[in-house]
């Protein structure tokens, strides 16, 4: 693990180097690619030493943040041709990089907390350094308020964890189990804002909105994804106490969900409609993770990834539109089908995954997700009926928008895709759908 973690750290001098824009992202490719065929046992942690170790799930983590990583730089090549910075676009995209690889790959409770909470600098400076709207600092400030307001009972929590059991070792808690309520809060609540739970969610779309392109990939890709990591590595000490208190993130998270759902058919800004999106369906891996049955977890781990591929497409999908058009209002993005041919296929092809339609993996997660919270109670059915139905109800909608009806006429000239975009949605699209073909690795990593 650390050979990756110096690959990283060494290739971030290289962004400041002239002409090592693309550079940079082939190295990333490299990495990737040794990542994928490392040596991996996957059914309990591997690769270990004291500091840093990977299991089945750190490891589809890790590569999702590699790959999103690359795909960011991928999308922001109007950076590099307007000469906007782009140096320090590339370093902070690498120093996200090395903060997510250590998040998802330390075995020490405290250090999963420090890089957990560091991950947000370089976001925030993506957002407000790139942004597009005056808004942007705001967006930042939410950010960065309600993680760290609910980050404080977290540190606390580790802090008196640390004074009983006299380690920090993920590996080693699932010996014991803390029973105590306060304490079960103060772990809990930090991972379902980063989710972001309802009631919760206010930040993301804020975010979302302002972010750059590149900001809202890594914040649907992977920052979402910090949250349900951390339920997954915190839950092993709070399992009893979580079977009697469980039922209330679910309960919140189901109707949630379905609010959610209903509010994305008001949306306006294409981009704030994704971001809704990523709401409902994080509200269903909430609950499976806190249903705390295997189906849930191994849906919960196959969604979280399947939403990252899915909803970061996306969002280069938006912007590609945005591009074009100088605005994601859906009132001017009309009638695309005219202009992009060839991009309404990739839109058909992504909303359809974000439906949860075969063979994509969201399609995979949500029928555990659906089966865990069914054994979980029968009630929690016709929720999830409403959450599914309405999921493929605003994908269609943002397709039949977008795509058909009488286009803007204040459209000038105007060029279909790039072949760096077609290729870009296509290693989205790719790994999204090819993965049910070896999807055993995700359901018998328990």
């Amino acid at each position: 693990m650390m050979k990756f973690l110096l690959m990283i750290f060494f290739m971030m001098p290289l962004c400041f180097f002239k002409n090592m824009f693309w550079m940079v992202q082939m190295m990333m490719f490299i990495m990737m690619f040794l990542f994928l065929i490392m040596n991996m046992n996957i059914n309990y942690f591997s690769n270990l030493s004291y500091f840093l170790g990977c299991d089945i799930l750190s490891y589809g983590l890790i590569l999702l943040s590699i790959w999103i990583s690359i795909l960011m730089i991928m999308a922001s090549e109007n950076l590099y041709k307007l000469k906007f910075y782009y140096n320090f676009f590339i370093f902070n995209i690498m120093f996200l990089l090395f903060m997510l690889f250590l998040t998802f790959s330390v075995m020490n409770m405290f250090m999963f907390y420090f890089f957990f909470e560091g991950s947000l600098i370089p976001t925030l400076m993506l957002i407000i350094g790139w942004g597009y709207q005056p808004e942007r600092i705001q967006a930042g400030l939410y950010l960065l308020f309600y993680t760290l307001f609910a980050s404080l009972p977290l540190l606390l929590g580790i802090f008196f964890i640390f004074n009983k059991l006299n380690f920090m070792n993920f590996y080693l808690m699932k010996f014991y189990n803390l029973n105590f309520i306060l304490l079960y809060f103060s772990m809990i609540l930090a991972f379902l804002v980063k989710m972001p739970m309802y009631f919760v969610h206010l930040w993301l779309p804020k975010a979302h909105v302002e972010a750059p392109v590149s900001g809202s990939m890594i914040l649907a890709g992977i920052m979402l994804k910090l949250g349900g990591y951390g339920l997954f590595r915190v839950l092993i000490l709070l399992q009893e106490i979580n079977m009697k208190l469980g039922y209330f993130w679910v309960v919140i998270s189901l109707i949630g969900g379905f609010y959610i759902s209903l509010m994305c058919f008001c949306q306006m800004d294409m981009k704030s409609l994704i971001a809704y999106s990523s709401v409902a369906h994080m509200s269903m891996v909430i609950g499976g993770i806190m249903t705390m049955n295997y189906w849930g977890f191994m849906g919960s781990y196959l969604l979280m990834i399947g939403h990252g591929l899915c909803s970061s497409g996306m969002f280069c999908l938006a912007n590609i539109n945005y591009e074009r058009l100088h605005s994601r209002s859906l009132f001017i993005n009309k009638g695309m089908m005219n202009f992009m041919p060839s991009m309404s296929l990739w839109w058909f092809l992504l909303l359809s995954s974000n439906m949860a339609a075969p063979p994509s993996m969201n399609l995979l997660g949500e029928i555990s997700l659906i089966n865990s919270l069914i054994s979980w109670s029968m009630m929690s059915m016709i929720l999830l009926m409403l959450i599914s139905f309405f999921s493929a109800g605003y994908s269609l909608y943002l397709y039949s928008y977008t795509q058909h009806g009488k286009f803007y006429m204040g459209m000038y000239s105007f060029y279909t895709g790039v072949s760096r975009e077609y290729l870009m949605l296509f290693l989205h699209w790719f790994p999204l759908n090819i993965i049910i073909f070896k999807v055993d690795y995700f359901m018998i990593w328990f």
